[in-house]
């Protein structure tokens, strides 16, 4: 998975989008509804720096491999939706 750029690609997506869910459905309603706001520092952390690794990976992609405007577009606007990156990874397995 490692060896090609894609690889890459995808797996830091994978990292990224199983932190923004867990942002999302684990350390948010702890947050408001259990009044425990520790997890959303920790994980939200950890978020912060996989989106900038991700948004890094997506430059990288357009000189690797060739990416354009509307690909480039469609993997940002995927790392800000929940579920995003999957389907976006999915998407370039068929491609």
């Amino acid at each position: 998975m490692l060896r090609t750029p894609l690889g890459r690609f995808r797996l830091v997506g994978t990292l990224e989008g199983v932190s923004f869910l867990l942002l999302l459905f684990v350390a948010m309603p702890l947050k408001y509804f259990a009044d425990i706001p520790g997890p959303v520092t920790v994980i939200g952390g950890i978020h912060g720096f996989l989106f900038t690794l991700y948004l890094g990976a997506v430059a990288y992609m357009i000189f690797a491999a060739g990416w354009r405007l509307p690909r480039v577009l469609g993997a940002v606007a995927a790392a800000i939706l929940p579920f995003g990156p999957f389907v976006f990874e999915r998407s370039l397995r068929r491609t």
